[in-house]
Formats: C-alpha cells, structure tokens, sequence
C-alpha cells in the first residue's frame, strides 16, 4: 500500500486535537520503557563495582528518557503504517490527539535532552551507546528497514538488545563480554517474540505494506525461522552462568525456561491452519514475553540485589 492511500485513511494528522499528559505518554511506549529500564538495570547491577544509587537512577531515567524517544519518532514516522493497522491505529497521532509536528519535536528534545544528561551525570561511553541505539532504532530500523525487508526485525533488534551494555557502561564506563552476552540473548530472543506476534497480525501488516516475514515468505517459513531462532536461543540463555554472571539457580531456570521455549516453538511449527495456529501463536508469543522478564529477573536476584549487589553497598555508604 503507498503512503498516499495510507494518508487518506486519516487525514486528520495534518491536526491535533487536546492532546493531554496520557497522550505523550502513550507516544513513549510505556511498555517497551518498562522492559529497557529493566534489562539496563540487569546491566547494571552485573557490572562490577559500585554505583552511588542517586547515580543508578539517574543513569535509568535517562535510559528510560531516550527509549521513550525513540518510541516517539517511531510513531511520528510510522503513523501512515499505525493508522492502516487495526493494533495501533489507536496511537495518539492516528487518532489526531497529537500531531506529527508536535511528536517529531517531543521525541528530539527528549532524546537530545537525555544523551546530554546521560554523558555530563554519568559517563560518555554510555551516552554514546544511548545515542547509538536511538540513532540506530530511529534511521535504520524505522526509515529503512521497516519498509524495505522481511529481515527488519532480525537486524533492527540490536536497538532492543542494547540496553543491558548501556547500564553496565554507566557503571563501569565500558562494555565487556559479559554484557555482549546479555545483548545477545535480547538480540536472538527478538525474532521469534515479534514473529509469533506477526504470523496474527499478517493481515494488519499486509495492508499496511511492512514487508514482514509472514507477508514476504508466508507463515509456514515464519514458523520454521521461529524455532531455528528458538533452538538457538534455548542454550544461548544459559551461558551467562557458564561465564560467572549467574550461578546455579540461574542454570537451572534458564535451562527449563529455554526447553519450554522450544516446546511451544515447536507446537507452533506443528499447528498450520485454523484455531489451533492462532492458539499456538499467541501462546509461544505471550511466553516469549515472560520468558525474558524471568531470565533476567533471576539473574538479577541471583546477582544479589538484595545484599551483595552492584547497588544497595553504595547506599550503605551514605
């Protein structure tokens, strides 16, 4: 579909009505916020050292600050695609609470306004690595891949993966292979998370023209791609406890949580037609979901959050 038979779905965009507190929020994307601020903080408790906690927080709120940027340019540039598809048409740019003037402005001081903050409080290894990843989610993965190949998400998805090196740079001004591991196991669970969730919103994708893996090489293949990625991801999850990161608890969860990765992988791949796909789907997408939160969950309490960790010595130094 061109843009001009997108743009003519909404026309209002060219104006905003009222737009209020909840709608820049919403154009944030609160949720993805939520997961960033929580693999960055993983990241920064592994990192060796300590950490002032005024410092940590600091240092996660700019995180937070620049991914919702990057949710707000995305928005702005990619409101024809939301205002075609039935699961963002509800966005606040598609719906006319915010115009795309307005998004473009909000996005650009926000993310300028918390790389600066990030380098000048922190550190500029980290603001670096935030700028990146804007850069990188905005112009690459947004303006061009998006629109241009079924690989969008495989390549675009280092943006995702970055966090926990930005928050192990805030504390330690540097990255390391152990939050390289961390970026990878974001970076292979990416794919098969978004795929499930494409192989039920194809139709959506399709009118919209984003050449998604399910509308360019149908959902069969998608499947397929989804538990090569799977069977990848399985054992990449455990090798944080093979490098010192986590210990026991973690092998073992991560070990159990990945075989039932595969498991619903596979039942995917299996179920082809009716009810039974779209059941496996949304099961394999919504455990996709749950899956990274523990796996990073248990790292972080096996890190020892609670006592021995990268934070809490700071504050009993106050």
């Amino acid at each position: 579909m061109s843009n001009a038979t997108v743009e003519t779905l909404a026309p209002e965009f060219t104006i905003a009505t009222d737009g209020e507190v909840a709608d820049y929020f919403a154009l944030m994307k609160p949720r993805v916020m939520f997961l960033v601020v929580f693999t960055a903080l993983v990241g920064l408790v592994a990192a060796p050292g300590d950490m002032h906690p005024v410092l940590a927080i600091a240092a996660l709120i700019c995180i937070a600050v620049g991914a919702g940027a990057s949710g707000a340019l995305n928005m702005w540039y990619d409101a024809d695609i939301d205002a075609a598809m039935a699961r963002t048409a509800g966005r606040p740019i598609p719906r006319g609470r915010i115009s795309p003037d307005e998004a473009l402005v909000f996005g650009v001081v926000l993310g300028v306004g918390s790389v600066i903050c990030l380098g000048l409080m922190i550190n500029w290894v980290a603001a670096a690595l935030l700028a990146f990843t804007i850069a990188f989610y905005v112009v690459v993965y947004t303006m061009w891949l998006k629109r241009s190949t079924p690989q969008n998400i495989v390549i675009g998805g280092a943006a995702g993966a970055m966090p926990p090196m930005i928050g192990w740079a805030a504390a330690t001004g540097g990255v390391s292979l152990e939050s390289f591991v961390l970026f990878l196991v974001i970076f292979m669970w990416t794919p098969p998370h978004f795929w499930a969730l494409a192989l039920l919103r194809s139709g959506d994708y399709a009118r919209a023209g984003v050449p998604t893996l399910p509308v360019t090489h149908g959902p069969d293949e998608t499947r397929r791609q989804i538990l090569i990625y799977s069977v990848i991801l399985a054992p990449l999850g455990m090798v944080p406890a093979i490098i010192g990161l986590g210990g026991t608890l973690y092998m073992v969860v991560a070990a159990l949580l990945g075989s039932l990765f595969v498991v619903l992988a596979l039942e995917c791949y299996r179920e082809r037609e009716g009810e039974k796909a779209n059941r496996a789907a949304k099961q394999l997408f919504a455990y996709s979901v749950l899956y990274l939160f523990l796996l990073f969950a248990v790292l972080l309490v096996e890190l020892g959050f609670n006592v021995d960790g990268i934070v809490l010595p700071s504050i009993r130094t106050l």
